[in-house]
């Protein structure tokens, strides 16, 4: 059964350049074509903790229970679960499951996996509470915990297993295959054997990937009929929407709220909104920028920062304006911290902390990571230089953007993130806590915000398994973020997905933006 290598995959025979779109091969009905914005970085589903990685791992291997559209949970390659005691929930492995390489999937590929996602630096926060997987029989394991944890369940949505005899030893370079090895050519970033759906068949990175139905699948109770999926990745919006209005493709995503009339009044495709959880913030080093360190300058700029301008002029209303981490449903949420512009008052703390001439920083953004991304970023830059703070503000494609965040290359970086456990403890664990490379905690806090309070208060709320205690905990923790200016919050994305009429879309998509295309009818 083949598997993928990059180094063997095949010309592209679409080539996408930014005025046009040459018409790609005429769709089955069993086809699918997708033209998302970006495609995965990598094919590590625990390289890089992103949304679409994520999207990746639901598309070509299979966690042991995911989200449902409401929320909720259902069983994928657990069959059933059962809470032994307070620190210890026993998952059953279903049967018969079968890796794209052939290979059975048993319970010490689970053990493998844990292994290595307990090494990958953006993964392993999401585990830290656990101790051990441990290997019960063929179809057994337990997931134990340190101490009593309440969002078991909500890990346990990430751990997809891996292929531990695919990906075990060395390749023809001798290198370790199993290596999470970032931005790389690694055996792991460039080859998958999931027990998904979809199998990759050729891959073409920034021109096009092809899914071919896995035919061993064990899910044979999904209604999914597609066979063959062809995913292009078109990063300028007008040419996704042409496309689809144009029959090219048959599914896009995101849609900016530019273009939702356009789409609306299209007679062949039709339209899928719901609020979203993800916010859109920047985060201020205070590690490069000492004025960064001053709570006064920070809220200063916080108070600068006109949210609802920004959600009604370039998001068009498609946003809720944010003035916390938190989205309302979550435990942390708190209908108190409100969004703060009020610009008299930011000069007035930029001259009582010692800067009334303000000061130069470097900005950096993505360009088409996230909607509207240039815009906002450059409508800060003009707020910011009401309080005298002049930015030099640079923006760079997706795959570029990513080495110079981890490098911290500006001294105010962007960055949108949606909790990947539906909890609000999820924010602080990364963009809050001080960061500690030895744990991973705050590995995506960019400023360099540090707060005692913060970290161990964020600790015992994952350690507190009754609701309103652990609920007054991450309120609290919310409100001295807020206090401190830790971020700049802007928004809250809404979602919005399209497709020709016939791809039935909405029973596969939600609020999390992980369509199941496993599950995807088209008529």
């Amino acid at each position: 059964m083949p598997l993928l290598s990059i180094k063997n995959c095949f010309l592209a025979a679409v080539c996408l350049i930014a005025t046009s779109l040459l018409p790609l091969t005429t769709a089955t009905a069993r086809d699918l074509r997708i033209a998302y914005e970006v495609e995965p970085a990598t094919l590590d589903i625990y390289e890089q903790l992103s949304e679409s990685v994520l999207q990746l791992s639901h598309l070509s291997f299979d966690p042991l229970i995911r989200w449902t559209r409401e929320l909720g949970f259902e069983n994928r390659l657990a069959s059933g679960y059962q809470r032994l005691n307070p620190t210890t929930l026993r998952f059953n492995l279903r049967k018969g499951v079968r890796f794209h390489s052939g290979n059975p999937m048993t319970a010490a590929d689970f053990k493998w996996t844990f292994e290595r996602l307990k090494a990958s630096f953006d993964f392993k926060v999401i585990f830290d509470s656990f101790v051990e997987l441990k290997v019960i029989d063929e179809y057994t394991i337990d997931l134990v915990t340190r101490d009593p944890y309440p969002l078991t369940l909500h890990a346990a949505t990430y751990l997809f297993p891996m292929d531990s005899k695919f990906y075990s030893g060395t390749d023809t370079n001798g290198n370790d295959k199993s290596a999470i090895l970032k931005n790389s050519d690694s055996f792991a970033s460039t080859n998958l054997s999931g027990t998904g759906p979809f199998r990759v068949v050729s891959r073409d990175p920034g021109v096009k990937t092809v899914f071919q139905r896995f035919e061993d699948y064990w899910d044979k109770r999904s209604a999914g009929n597609v066979d063959r999926i062809v995913f292009t990745p078109i990063k300028d919006e007008a040419n996704r929407i042409n496309a689809l209005l144009a029959g090219e493709v048959d599914f896009i995503a995101p849609i900016s709220s530019d273009f939702l009339d356009r789409i609306r009044s299209a007679g062949n495709v039709e339209l899928v909104t719901m609020p979203g959880t993800r916010i859109i913030t920047f985060q201020m080093n205070q590690q490069r920028r000492p004025e960064f360190r001053d709570q006064r300058v920070r809220m200063a700029i916080v108070h600068a920062v006109n949210n609802e301008a920004i959600v009604q002029g370039i998001m068009q209303g498609f946003a809720t304006p944010a003035g916390q981490y938190s989205p309302e449903g979550y435990l942390g949420y708190d209908p108190r911290l409100k969004p703060r512009f009020d610009l008299k008052l930011a000069r007035q703390l930029m001259q009582d902390a010692g800067y009334p001439e303000g000061f130069d920083v470097t900005m950096m953004a993505p360009r088409n990571r996230y909607v509207n991304d240039e815009r906002i970023a450059a409508a800060v830059a003009e707020m910011l230089s009401k309080i005298n703070i002049k930015v030099d503000l640079q923006t760079v494609p997706k795959a570029q953007y990513w080495p110079a965040f981890d490098d911290r290359k500006a001294d105010i970086m962007m960055l949108g993130w949606r909790s990947d456990t539906g909890d609000s403890a999820n924010f602080y664990e990364f963009l809050a806590m001080t960061p500690d490379q030895s744990t991973g905690m705050g590995s995506y806090n960019a400023g360099n915000y540090s707060s005692d309070f913060v970290d161990q208060n964020t600790v015992l709320a994952n350690s507190e398994t009754d609701p309103d205690r652990r609920a007054r905990i991450l309120r609290e923790i919310e409100s001295r973020i807020y206090q401190d200016a830790g971020f700049i919050p802007l928004h809250w994305q809404n979602l919005a997905w399209a497709a020709r009429k016939g791809v039935n879309i909405e029973p596969i998509v939600n609020a999390l933006n992980l369509p199941y295309l496993g599950d995807l009818v088209v008529d």
